[in-house]
């Protein structure tokens, strides 16, 4: 059985911040993850040219010009460290290329809309019945 696998690459970090996601965001990313049969999720952020691979310990974001190389990784996510479900998650920002905190400006509003796009193209699942269980 063959298995498409993808690679990619980075340089040593130039600068790592501390930074939050929205919660719509972490958990659309979460709920796509859990829905994938491979282990990892590509979304394709159409308005930057840019690809975003989530997996369960970090997401990275590759341009589409240098295709291999990850120019920023969203990495340590702390979601127990929030009260609820609504709050933003806390994650630390790597950036490898010099322009990663103007990427990560831009990311931080058009990865949502990504995620957002792919979930409304996932197949829907069959409706389950639920029956009243007799005492």
């Amino acid at each position: 059985m063959s298995q498409d696998t993808e690679s990619f690459e980075r340089e040593q970090p130039q600068a790592t911040v501390a930074s939050m996601l929205p919660a719509a965001s972490y958990n659309l990313t979460r709920i796509l993850l859990a829905a994938s049969t491979h282990g990892c999720v590509f979304v394709s952020i159409r308005s930057m040219q840019y690809l975003a691979v989530i997996d369960a310990e970090e997401i990275i974001f590759v341009d589409s010009q240098y295709k291999r190389w990850v120019e920023v990784a969203w990495r340590h996510f702390k979601p127990q460290a929030r009260a609820g479900l609504k709050d933003p998650v806390a994650y630390e920002a790597v950036f490898y290329t010099p322009n990663g905190a103007q990427t990560q400006r831009r990311l931080q509003a058009e990865f949502h809309p990504a995620l957002m796009l792919l979930d409304t193209r996932r197949p829907v699942p069959p409706p389950t019945e639920v029956r009243a269980l007799r005492r």
